[in-house]
Parts: C-alpha cells; structure tokens; sequence
C-alpha cells in the first residue's frame, strides 16, 4: 500500500537523498549541485512553482517521491504537468509506489483540466521505459529534447560577446543609471 501526499519541509533531506541516488543510477553521480536550502527554497518559498509528492508505506517510511511544475502547451491552451524526477527506492520497488505517484499526478491533471503529464526517460532505462508503457503513456520518439548550459549557455545567454565583457558593460550601464 502507498500512502500519497504533499511534500512538507521536513522531507527535504529525504527528497536530496533520493535526488542524490537518481543522478547514481543515471551515471551522473557528480551532477547534483542541489542543497537543502535552495530546495526549501523553490518547493516551501513565497511563491512555489515546483512541487514534490511523497509515497510513503504503511508505516509512514518514505518510499519515494515525485518532483513536478507546470507547463503549458499553446495548442490545446492549458497547463499540463512535467514530470522532472520520480524515483522509488530500489527496495520498495514493485511495491506500486511509482504507480501510485503517477498516478495522482494523473488524476491532478484531470482535476485541475490539464491537457497532459509528460516527463523524459533516459533511451537506456528499459525498466522504466517498460514501466510506463504498461501505464499507457507513449514514447513522443519524433521529439528531441535540446538544452543549452555552462559555457554554451553563457556565451548565448551573453549574446555572443565575451561574458565578462558583457557583464562588466551591464555594470558600466548601472553604474552610470
């Protein structure tokens, strides 16, 4: 049995633990730069606009999680939910905990009107894969997800000039304001 609820601060060490074990098996062990402030922060802040959901056993354990926003898809003109982390740990698995949190985030969407619940999995991650298959989701195999970051995203983001350069003529601007 899964328990399902809202993440609340005092499940921050256990969402960063998860997180931590999520980039080890994605072969990214090194990658998170996360820390419990700035979780607290985005998920507890003013204005939260990512939010997690826990799945707990019987016995009030922390099973696993689901990390998720909101998008917004300009055909249909409605939010959807994007999915950005959902992990079990590795003993609790098959117990129906991922079942469990996909599907509230399922029945989210369905309540609030949203057009869909997406999320990426990684081309080598046959188990999942199979996992949400069984669901009824559906590969979007015709997509290419792209991303821009570190210095590709700096020298963009920096339209192309030298990035100090850039920043120290904003600072020249400001100064003279």
């Amino acid at each position: 049995m899964s328990v399902i609820r809202p993440a609340a601060p005092h499940d921050v060490p256990a969402i960063l633990q998860m997180i931590h074990d999520l980039a080890i098996y994605e072969k990214e062990p090194d990658a998170v730069r996360n820390t419990p402030e700035m979780l607290t922060g985005v998920l507890f802040g003013d204005d939260p606009r990512v939010f997690a959901t826990m799945a707990e056993n019987a016995d009030g354990e922390v099973r696993g999680f689901a990390l998720w926003f909101l998008n917004y898809s300009t055909w249909e003109g409605v939010h959807g939910i994007y999915l950005e982390d959902l992990y079990v740990r590795p003993e609790a698995r098959g117990e129906g905990h991922g079942k469990a949190l996909l599907q509230h985030l399922a029945a989210t969407a369905v309540d609030r009107g949203y057009a869909r619940v997406e999320w990426s999995v990684l081309d080598w991650n046959e188990p999942s894969i199979n996992f949400y298959k069984k669901l009824g989701a559906a590969p979007m195999d015709e997509w290419s997800t792209f991303r821009l970051t570190g210095a590709a995203l700096e020298a963009f983001g920096g339209y192309g000039a030298d990035l100090d350069d850039f920043r120290a003529g904003v600072r020249e601007e400001a100064s003279r304001g």
